[in-house]
């Protein structure tokens, strides 16, 4: 029997990021159903990949053991060749993918990479005289490198959840939702300068729940888990979830908010997957750095765009100025407003 072409993608890091890989990769998939896709990516987040198409499937790089430095770089190599893969499309352009690619081209496997535009990412994060021309969206570079491989992809993918797959069941303390509104509130970000002063959040939480809203607190850790805990407390209607749920069950959550609010963080590509409406919150990041969640608004993107906006592309551990006035002048009832725009238009 004749062996089906194989396709390789490579998206190993962060969260955030193989998120936005989906709707690339399950447009593709449909397209072009005689491919096997295969997914290069790390073991924990193949759960994103809810109802994937038949041809989807993941290997999962074990970066922390199995895999982890030259001799498991040398043992993933020895893994993917037995995957017998036709084609590399590389979504991450890294030390480690750049090695991987190298590999396959010595093998006369057709290699492309992802373009980030380094140089004019420069331009638009620099202090002065700034190049404020957005920066295309991550989703569409994936799909760019598809289609310098020879695969003719438009990017249809709307939810996780859009071509009647079924959402994965909430635990029992989760109620039914009825006439209620559900607005889901993930706070924290990897970088300070890409996180809501959280008084402010928790202003916007109390001014919600105050109103008749349930609220579900998104997040992990112990330090993000005591504060999302403390809100719960004081605020009736409010859920924290940190270690309540899995992956799958948060995405089935988030399909069924009126809205969800997020930082520029995996929270807003995750609730994008699954077909929620996005308050996104932005600070040293913009809407132009081309992070906006897939199929969102940009008018439900709450941004101050301030002449020092924005001052990186991934986020940064501090302010390069000193005073954070993207987020520290960000009035929390700018958040409330558009929320009840949003869950009024409903």
């Amino acid at each position: 029997m004749k062996k089906r072409p194989t396709l390789l993608i490579i998206r190993t890091s962060a969260l955030g990021d193989v998120a936005m890989t989906i709707p690339a990769v399950y447009s593709l998939a449909r397209k072009y159903p005689e491919w096997d896709v295969k997914v290069l990516t790390r073991a924990p987040f193949a759960a994103l990949f809810l109802h994937h198409p038949d041809n989807v499937s993941v290997i999962p790089a074990d970066l922390k053991g199995r895999h982890k430095g030259f001799r498991g770089l040398l043992r993933l190599l020895c893994d993917l060749r037995k995957e017998h893969i036709d084609r590399v499309a590389d979504f991450h352009d890294i030390f480690r993918s750049r090695l991987i690619d190298a590999f396959f081209r010595l093998c006369g496997k057709r290699v492309r990479v992802v373009r980030k535009a380094r140089r004019q990412r420069r331009k638009l994060t620099r202090r002065q005289n700034k190049d404020l021309s957005p920066q295309r969206n991550f989703v569409l570079r994936y799909v760019d490198v598809l289609h310098r491989l020879g695969f003719a992809v438009t990017p249809d993918f709307t939810s996780l959840f859009a071509s009647g797959g079924e959402r994965p069941p909430l635990p029992d303390w989760i109620p039914d939702k009825g006439v209620e509104r559900w607005v889901g509130i993930a706070p924290f970000a990897r970088y300070e300068t890409k996180t809501y002063p959280l008084e402010s959040m928790e202003q916007l939480v109390r001014r919600l729940s105050a109103d008749g809203f349930r609220i579900f607190l998104f997040g992990g850790g112990k330090r993000e888990a005591a504060v999302l805990g403390a809100w719960e407390n004081a605020c009736p209607m409010t859920h924290a979830l940190p270690g309540k749920l899995t992956m799958p069950q948060e995405l089935s959550l988030m399909s069924r908010l009126d809205a969800m609010v997020s930082m520029d963080s995996a929270n807003m590509h995750m609730a994008s997957l699954a077909g929620a409406t996005v308050v996104s919150v932005w600070g040293s990041t913009t809407p132009a750095c081309g992070f906006l969640g897939w199929g969102q608004r940009e008018e439900n993107a709450v941004c101050l765009h301030l002449p020092c906006q924005p001052c990186t592309i991934a986020g940064s551990p501090a302010c390069p100025l000193g005073h954070f006035d993207c987020m520290k002048r960000l009035d929390f009832e700018l958040l409330y407003r558009r929320i009840l725009f949003i869950t009024q238009s409903l």
